[in-house]
């Protein structure tokens, strides 16, 4: 018995390395998690800055397109950073902003703190969301059971949602609700900095720094099939911007719901969603992605607009989930054509131009209702909004099966 356990047993060494490998790869998600977590734990507690400081709903909008604004700039700006420096020191970086960015939450007594904040997240989004992907697909490999792609997925996806839903819940239950989430955004984030800092460096390869933007590049190879997946993407994100914005001051001023986890469930609902719509793709035959995608944002919108013209609360949870679906298919189904159908060599500029459109449909569409809100009020507004996001999806669709109709 006792000659059997030696056989069997591993070397320590071999343990050692085994579990310095897993406690990496933990760290890393961890961190993609809690920085994405940070930039969604304002959602549920918009109308409580609304009350402190004075917002009005169009200012919501607008700290929210700031976040987003952000990321954009962040991506065109800082998109190839973990190439030329490393993984580590971008990932403790991104981190190190998410702390400073709860900080700031933490002590902001007016508007101006909560836009630097914002800003701040932003640019903690846009740094980690390439380095922690890179970095875990480098941790993993090819051939591990967890694949990489579905792990980097559920800790960008996750934090998303989690985010909202932990702010809410903590502003309902706890003292303080606009101080309390934030001691804990920012204990979970400095855990972050300390996991990646203490754990090594998973890329051998740098091209040393230079700061310039990366260029936009729209694969030529496969322009129809990309803008389309971008146009029907951005329209599902362009609804998860204006419901992580206003969805507090709905349930609030209309529905007269004062739970700030209900806020927080509802957004949790449509990230949570969104990443189930990116692993439900890789089901789905390539030429029906779209069309169902483009299909569901339709039903999206309609069961969207319905809650705010009826001002009942499960059109809006149901509607959530669908565009969550929906976006997520759509996003999945762009990204794997990009990097399965276009010029390698152009791959890392058509994905940043990919999510640089996204983002900036999540916050440009938010002012436009922001400004629809001012100049009538919240439900003629939300309805207005899905009139056109339904539009949108509704073209994208029309011009797939028209060009398919040609080809056939």
């Amino acid at each position: 018995m006792g000659n059997s356990t030696i056989g069997t047993a591993a070397p320590a060494g071999a343990r050692t390395r085994a579990g310095g490998h897993t406690l990496a790869v933990i760290s890393v998600a961890f961190a993609f998690w809690i920085t994405m977590a940070g930039t969604t734990a304002p959602t549920p507690l918009y109308p409580l800055y609304g009350e402190a400081f004075g917002f009005t709903p169009f200012t919501v909008t607008v700290v929210f397109a700031v976040y987003a604004l952000g990321v954009v700039l962040g991506l065109l700006t800082f998109g190839r950073l973990s190439d030329q420096v490393g993984r580590r020191p971008v990932l403790v970086a991104a981190t190190l902003l998410s702390v400073c960015a709860a900080a700031v939450f933490l002590v902001a007594q007016d508007l101006a703190a909560v836009l630097i904040a914002r800003v701040i997240s932003g640019f903690s989004a846009a740094l980690v969301t390439g380095a922690a992907t890179a970095s875990l697909a480098e941790r993993l490999g090819q051939h591990s059971r967890i694949k990489p792609a579905t792990l980097a997925l559920f800790a960008n996806m996750g934090g998303l949602a989690c985010g909202t839903l932990l702010a809410g819940i903590l502003a309902d239950l706890a003292p303080s609700p606009l101080r309390t989430p934030w001691v804990v955004m920012l204990a979970l984030a400095a855990v972050g900095t300390v996991g990646v800092l203490v754990n090594g460096e998973s890329s051998g390869h740098r091209t040393g720094f230079s700061l310039q933007f990366q260029p936009l590049h729209v694969p030529a190879e496969i322009r129809s099939d990309f803008l389309r997946s971008a146009m029907a993407g951005g329209a599902g994100f362009a609804v998860l911007g204006v419901l992580t914005a206003v969805t507090g001051l709905f349930l609030g001023g209309v529905l007269n719901e004062t739970s700030h986890s209900l806020t927080g469930l509802v957004v949790f609902i449509a990230f949570a969603c969104t990443a189930f719509g990116q692993l439900l793709v890789r089901t789905l035959k390539p030429a029906r992605a779209l069309p169902l995608a483009c299909v569901g944002l339709i039903v999206a919108a309609g069961l969207i607009g319905a809650a705010m013209a009826s001002s009942t609360l499960a059109p809006l949870l149901v509607g959530a989930a669908v565009n969550g679906l929906a976006t997520g298919v759509a996003v999945g189904h762009g990204i794997g054509s990009i990097t399965t159908r276009s010029a390698p060599q152009h791959r890392g500029a058509s994905v940043s131009t990919f999510f640089a459109i996204l983002y900036s449909m999540l916050a440009v569409p938010a002012i436009g209702v922001g400004v629809l809100i001012r100049e009538t009020s919240l439900r003629p507004a939300g309805e207005t909004f899905s009139a056109v996001v339904a539009a949108l999806a509704l073209c994208v669709l029309l011009s797939l099966l028209r060009s398919r109709a040609k080809a056939a």
